[in-house]
């Protein structure tokens, strides 16, 4: 692991409401369609991050595969440590109950028999994630495997999880899968392990994540007034609670606020016509523009 070196903070944030200390690793809050940075702390720090790493997993998954394909599982993707959907070696399975399995219980096994599936070893489909992640614009994370086990080199940031979970939920496959609270398919019953799904109002994602390298991680999201909120916190034991408080801190200061409406004109382009000659062409937007802002910035906002 050439020159990268992955560390968990020593200044971790803490944050006193009632009889609760938070204690974060690190920790962001992004809206979803314009990707703005609401909170944030320890950004840009590389952490471990253990099953959140199934965001970019399933994403890459439907992108680049049928989730109608039945999928023979291998006996890779058998008896993975962790967290699992209890795969046998042989049994047939869709790929989208793979995907529910994968995002609402965790599954390590539903991971590999997934990466299998859609590039044919894990190693081709762990390439498939990092040009992935790449393509999403994000530059200080990598991946060495789909599920998200302990590994060297396998790291990322709040920034940049909350930017890929932001790209993942402009996929409406992925936005009902990580909303779902409880899916059967078979013989298997998958109940949604993200509490935020049950307890926060207006809770619709997105993953949970454990291991003793990475401690407790959670990417949760969140809709209220039309506004999708993505909350990320990366080592925090009350993962759930502290959640609770970036997003509720976050939808009380922030709103979308329109801008610029549609059809009205926001400048003029010069365009060369006939015998060169040079006209302007008014550009107008087909749609409103809305940005997160706090009443304060919307005010003294100047275009």
């Amino acid at each position: 692991m050439s020159g990268i070196k992955i560390i968990k903070p020593q200044n971790y944030v803490v944050c006193m409401a009632e009889s609760y200390t938070y204690l974060s690793g690190a920790e962001c809050v992004m809206e979803r369609t314009t990707m703005r940075v609401l909170h944030g702390e320890n950004l840009d720090v590389k952490m471990p991050m253990a099953s959140t790493t199934k965001i970019l997993t399933a994403i890459a998954v439907i992108e680049n595969c049928d989730l109608n394909k039945t999928v023979i599982i291998p006996k890779e993707a058998v008896g993975i440590e962790g967290s699992s959907i209890y795969l046998t070696e042989g049994e047939s399975i869709t790929v989208e109950a793979l995907l529910y399995g994968l995002m609402m219980r965790s599954g390590n096994d539903a991971a590999i028999a997934l990466a299998i599936a859609t590039r044919g070893t894990v190693e081709d489909f762990v390439a498939l994630m990092n040009v992935t992640a790449k393509a999403i614009g994000v530059n200080n994370s990598q991946f060495k495997n789909p599920h998200g086990l302990s590994a060297e080199g396998h790291y990322t940031t709040a920034r940049d999880l909350a930017a890929i979970t932001c790209y993942a939920l402009n996929n409406p496959t992925f936005a009902k899968i990580v909303a779902t609270k409880r899916i059967t398919f078979g013989e298997r019953t998958f109940i949604n392990k993200n509490k935020m799904l049950f307890s926060y109002v207006g809770g619709d994602g997105v993953k949970t994540g454990f291991t003793k390298d990475a401690g407790r991680c959670l990417v949760s999201s969140a809709t209220k007034n039309q506004m999708q909120l993505v909350s990320v916190v990366l080592n925090c034991a009350p993962m759930f609670e502290r959640s609770k408080e970036l997003l509720d801190s976050a939808f009380t200061r922030y709103s979308l606020k329109t801008v610029i409406k549609s059809g009205e004109i926001i400048g003029k382009l010069p365009i060369k016509g006939f015998l060169n000659k040079t006209y302007e062409c008014p550009v107008r937007l087909d749609s409103d523009l809305r940005l997160p802002l706090t009443d304060e910035e919307f005010k003294s906002l100047k275009l």
